[in-house]
């Protein structure tokens, strides 16, 4: 590995840009996919949940693969760009088709929506892992590491926000919600900006290549032995700490987001119009999170400012519905609600991108924890969890979202105000409280996290002595 580089601003924004395109792709899944496909294009809701659900069981196999793989890929352009190139193009050629489905049954509708999904989560696979595990080569300090993710997310918020912004204001606003061309515009703008922002961020970054870590030399790369080497690196407790905490965390914002086009038009009946000025706040929202992140753990150590972060989101978080359910909250059409949502939503969002960028700045730590274990530096393994964590959002979570609006009977083509009273209580129920329970497990199994400052920076020297 040459000399470190100078961590600049241009570094900073060159790594973050290309999180747009995970931005772009979760929003797509996270927000919209299940309604569309169920609610326009009257796909059953288990059917749809189930496809999504299939697709994140390969992501099972498939992410650890391509973390291994780019670990231990030799090539002039290094260990991880060869796979961001890779991906650019596929990635934008199946996401558009994804929202372009041909006029099928309810059968091979869904065979089409399994297959697309499958196939856009690996190809997004392809370049987020690699991608992503690029933080814990580019620097080794402690700070540094969380102030480069604060970028990531906020751009990758940036380009989900921006997405939704379209749908919200612009689309619904002059098609419908209802209407197939405003799904087939969006799926086609999102596909033009992850391929954008896929190339744009390699390229940026490709002149770095140098100065990343070099891959290890093995005598073997016999199937055994890598299995061998994966069962040893994931029993590191500190990573399972934080993959289970990640898994749990994710299910539940996995019926959350899916539920959320749900909530907004049903629940509170607020307008497409109005969404989008809570989308607005929205990119305030990140930028602070981006901001605040580090100062936070500056202070107050990485663990300890993640726990206290989200054990705040998750009480404050669920507030309204619970308030709601039990009729202690302002009515639909109250001048007070919207102004109300409005803003708890922007500070829900700031904490929810806090924890995210502190949790995967303690996710880049473990590199150094396994790498004085097991002699091996697997970035890309690690960050592999990280992804498959984030994307059972949309999986495992748009599976139980499914079945649960089959399940209390949710009308399919219901217009605001017209879903049945006990309905709306249900939906609201599954929303708030009953989520909260994935939280606080999500909150118990960081606390089994141990990596501290002066611990990191202890390994930290020691492995500059042991390459000196």
């Amino acid at each position: 590995m040459a000399t470190a580089p100078v961590i600049t601003n241009k570094v900073r924004w060159l790594y973050g840009f290309g999180s747009v395109a995970y931005g772009v792709k979760d929003n797509g899944f996270s927000y919209f996919l299940l309604f569309y496909y169920n609610q326009v294009l009257g796909l059953p809701g288990a059917y749809a949940g189930a496809a999504i659900l299939i697709a994140m069981i390969f992501d099972a196999v498939s992410d650890p693969l391509v973390g291994m793989w780019s670990d231990n890929t030799h090539s002039r352009l290094g260990r991880r760009h060869p796979f961001m190139y890779a991906s650019a193009i596929p990635v934008a050629f199946v996401y558009f088709f994804l929202w372009n489905p041909p006029e099928l049954g309810d059968f091979w509708l869904f065979v089409y929506l399994t297959i697309a999904a499958i196939l856009i989560r690996f190809f997004i696979t392809l370049y987020e892992i690699p991608s992503t595990a690029i933080v814990a080569e580019l620097t080794d300090d402690y700070d540094e590491r969380t102030r480069l993710l604060s970028f990531r997310y906020m751009m990758g918020w940036y380009g989900g926000l921006i997405m939704a912004l379209l749908m919200w204001g612009v689309f619904m606003v002059n098609l419908g919600e209802q209407n197939e061309d405003t799904y087939k515009i969006y799926g086609t703008i999102g596909a033009v900006a992850m391929l954008v922002s896929i190339l744009g961020s390699s390229v940026g970054l490709h002149k770095y290549i140098p100065y990343l870590k070099a891959p290890p030399q093995r005598d073997s790369y016999a199937i055994p032995q890598l299995l061998k080497d994966l069962k040893v690196t994931l029993s590191n407790r500190n990573f399972a700490a934080l993959f289970f905490a990640g898994l749990f965390a994710a299910v539940a914002a996995g019926v959350s987001t899916n539920f959320n086009t749900y909530i907004n038009l049903h629940f509170w009946e607020f307008a497409p119009s109005q969404v989008r000025w809570i989308i607005l706040l929205l990119f305030g929202s990140a930028a602070f999170a981006a901001i605040f992140a580090p100062i936070i753990t500056r202070r107050f150590d990485k663990k300890r400012s993640a726990m206290g972060i989200y054990l705040t989101a998750i009480i404050f978080g669920a507030m309204p519905v619970i308030l709601r359910l039990l009729g202690w909250f302002p009515d639909n059409g109250h001048p007070w609600l919207f102004p109300i949502m409005a803003c708890h939503a922007a500070l829900d969002v700031t904490l929810i991108v806090m924890f995210g960028i502190v949790q995967s700045s303690m996710l880049a730590d473990i590199v150094e924890d396994s790498e004085t274990r097991t002699g091996r530096r697997e970035e890309g393994l690690f960050f592999a969890a990280r992804t498959f964590a984030a994307k059972a959002t949309s999986g495992v979570g748009a599976f139980f979202a499914g079945v649960a609006l089959d399940f209390i009977s949710f009308p399919k083509d219901a217009a605001p105000g017209e879903v049945p009273v006990d309905v709306i209580w249900d939906l609201g129920f599954i929303y708030g409280p009953s989520l909260m329970i994935f939280y606080f497990l999500a909150l118990g199994s960081i606390s089994f996290y141990r990596i501290t400052r002066s611990a990191h920076d202890g390994r930290v020297l020691n492995l500059r002595a042991a390459e000196a």
